[in-house]
């Protein structure tokens, strides 16, 4: 039986985890999601990962989101497949290791959705984004209403929601929806570089400087700096630190472990 979700390891400090539906846009079936959830937890207690990248096989469409053809017979049940998929990508948010979500398509609807839970987003060009759910009379219901105003600012995420337009990839770098563009023959190249300029950094600094900016987001400016200075204060006993510390001054490579 065919994986929803494949999953391998690029040099041995870097997570790929694609969706594996190409024929069905990479939508996230009910099995899917139950194969992501259980990567989740695998990846969060694999000490070995240092950043994941996110994203769909094929070459069209990065993740087309909820399966809509599976919905259409729900009434009861879609309360609770929005509330799955929303949990999801919350799990996707948490994780401890900065995710990159590599755009190799399209991203309508829960497909953006997805990209916007994760840490940094890197877009095929000509690549459609959008959250077009008013025009199907429903909202965005993955975490879509929150995050885009996040990103873009209030003005502009209510103008793309309410309208239900979609952007490139062009436009939308411009927007700040997206950090970077590249051409479709080296997308993942771009992706594996960026993954490799961030893992080569401390592990554990890497955790807490997530940690702190997240925070960010949940705290006034004054809590959100005690929160910082706890994080750099965990950072000060690690072994990892006094490797930094020793490299610089031997003028040389610090070789990180996570301690």
């Amino acid at each position: 039986m065919t994986s929803l979700v494949n999953f391998t390891i690029q040099n041995e400090q870097i997570g790929i985890m694609t969706l594996n539906r190409p024929e069905q846009a990479n939508s996230l079936s009910a099995a899917m999601l139950e194969e992501i959830n259980q990567l989740i937890q695998e990846i969060k207690h694999d000490e070995s990962i240092r950043c994941l990248l996110l994203t769909g096989a094929g070459s069209n469409v990065f993740c087309a989101g909820a399966d809509l053809k599976e919905r259409r017979l729900m009434r009861e049940e879609a309360k609770a497949a929005v509330l799955s998929i929303q949990q999801t990508f919350t799990e996707i948010e948490s994780l401890p290791v900065p995710v990159i979500a590599v755009m190799n398509g399209h991203a309508l609807g829960g497909g953006l959705e997805l990209a916007l839970a994760c840490d940094i987003r890197i877009a095929r060009a000509g690549a459609r984004l959008g959250l077009p759910e008013t025009g199907l009379a429903i909202i965005p219901g993955a975490g879509g209403t929150q995050r885009l105003p996040r990103l873009v600012g209030l003005g502009k995420a209510k103008e793309l929601i309410f309208t239900g337009a979609s952007l490139q990839a062009e436009e939308a770098i411009q927007l700040g929806l997206i950090e970077h563009l590249s051409i479709a023959d080296s997308l993942m190249n771009d992706a594996i570089s960026l993954a490799k300029q961030i893992a080569k950094n401390g592990p554990i600094a890497l955790k807490e400087a997530k940690r702190a900016i997240q925070m960010s987001l949940d705290h006034d400016l004054r809590t959100g700096l005690i929160k910082e200075y706890e994080s750099y204060v965990r950072l000060i006993d690690t072994e990892d630190r006094m490797e930094g510390l020793q490299a610089f001054q031997e003028k040389r490579t610090p070789q990180y472990r996570g301690n």
